[in-house]
């Protein structure tokens, strides 16, 4: 993801990804695109959360058959490092996903007016 400059945000619209949202009608709201936006992203952070709980799994497994404190802290920093490499991929992802439903929304809208 980027920002809009490398500096630490200005005020509360450079951080916030929900910030595009903020400016749609009441129209938009309560339209079938809406609730198209809402099943995507629901789609999107279940398989995620799938994914996740599957991973936290093989990862007790793994720990269970570790004989020595070396082996548990490998299979530990591996299973961390791999956790926060998918939760910054979703996270790019789910930025993305708003960034599009909200032109989605907007352009639905536009066309309705």
């Amino acid at each position: 993801m980027t920002r809009k400059s490398d500096t630490p945000c200005r005020d509360h619209s450079e951080c916030d990804p929900l910030e595009a949202f903020q400016t749609l009608t009441p129209a938009a709201w309560m339209s079938a695109a809406w609730i198209g936006v809402l099943s995507d992203l629901g789609a999107e952070i279940s398989t995620f959360v799938a994914k996740r709980i599957k991973e936290d799994m093989e990862a007790q497994q793994e720990l269970l058959g570790c004989k020595l404190p070396s082996e548990m802290t490998h299979v530990q920093a591996e299973f961390f490092q791999k956790a926060f490499d998918q939760y910054h991929v979703e996270t790019g992802k789910l930025v993305e996903l708003s960034a599009q439903m909200t032109a989605r929304l907007r352009s639905e809208t536009d066309n309705d007016a």
